[in-house]
């Protein structure tokens, strides 16, 4: 399966609405997409839930930054891991 749209969503300090944003993307109709979640460093448990996720759907990829870096870097970041004809920025409290 070659990906359509990829999808970046950078990751910081969004424990608590990762869950509907991930599963919003997952239940579109369009299967043809990577999810690209970029770890930029929280002090939450956000990326708990992203691997909880990327253990169930091969779809979903992590890339992790060393330290905080910002929103327009950790995009991209992601923007240097996409695979897809089409990219879409999505926040992580977004759904």
């Amino acid at each position: 399966m070659y990906p359509k749209i990829s999808i970046i969503i950078p990751v910081y300090n969004s424990e608590k609405f990762l869950s509907s944003c991930l599963d919003s993307i997952l239940n579109q109709s369009l299967s043809e997409i990577e999810i690209i979640c970029v770890d930029d460093v929280g002090n939450d448990r956000s990326m708990d839930v992203v691997r909880s996720f990327a253990v169930k759907d091969c779809r979903i990829k992590i890339i992790e930054h060393d330290k905080n870096k910002g929103l327009a870097e950790a995009r991209n970041t992601g923007l240097e891991h996409v695979s897809g004809d089409y990219v879409f920025f999505l926040d992580s409290d977004d759904w």
